[in-house]
């Protein structure tokens, strides 16, 4: 009971909170400056101009190909040295995450627009949209109902890799865990299975119901469409 009572000890649950609150905020900031980023950038992959579609599928790939913790070394270490920045590791955290975001939320931008049926974009011309109308009031409403459940995924991914930003010196809850175990290196030898536990315990209850909530919206747009 003394590895357990470690989780108890002097203000380590509220330390353990404020670590997840800290990536919960980070997840956040990331998530809505990735879907806003992003239906600018879906909207460009569906382009057929060469260059964009070039310069948007090579961020796609590299966002896919590229480890985001190589990713937040470049930007935190590489970038901030190279041009002599000052940056936090919370701001480089963000920059690294709304780049990943942005580029998988323009995917699935690009993915929804083109699942809809081009008699939806040649019927809107012959009632007299211009294509701007068309965008705002056919193809945007469409592909924003079926993009809902998806992007919260992408939250629910968001929140798990903002793990990786304890390597930079974020002290979000990860991190917190881990100073906790080491404090307690000798008095609990085995209170890091708690500890970590804990952690799996608050990932869970954060991502868990946003996963349920993705799961309900895809079950009640697959019945609207039926």
């Amino acid at each position: 009971m003394r590895d357990l009572a470690v989780l108890f000890k002097g203000n380590n649950p509220a330390r353990l909170l404020g670590g997840l609150g800290v990536t919960l905020k980070l997840s956040l900031i990331s998530v809505v400056l990735s879907i806003a980023l992003g239906l600018v950038v879906g909207v460009l992959m569906t382009l057929k101009n060469p260059v964009v579609r070039a310069v948007t599928r090579l961020w796609l790939e590299t966002v896919r190909i590229v480890p985001q913790l190589v990713l937040l070394f470049l930007v935190y270490f590489g970038m901030a040295k190279a041009f002599n920045l000052q940056m936090s590791g919370e701001t480089a955290a963000v920059i690294v995450f709304t780049f990943w975001g942005a580029g998988e939320m323009g995917d699935l931008v690009r993915g929804a627009i083109t699942s809809i049926p081009v008699h939806q974009r040649e019927s809107g011309a012959a009632l007299g949209l211009t294509q701007g109308q068309v965008w705002a009031h056919v193809l945007l409403p469409q592909a924003a109902r079926r993009l809902v459940p998806q992007a919260i995924n992408l939250t629910t991914r968001m929140i798990k890799t903002t793990s990786l930003v304890m390597l930079i010196g974020v002290v979000e809850v990860l991190k917190v865990g881990s100073q906790i175990i080491d404090a307690a290196r000798y008095d609990a030898p085995q209170g890091a299975v708690w500890v970590y536990g804990a952690v799996f315990l608050l990932y869970f209850f954060a991502c868990w119901p946003i996963s349920l909530l993705a799961k309900h919206l895809e079950k009640q747009w697959a019945c609207q469409e039926g």
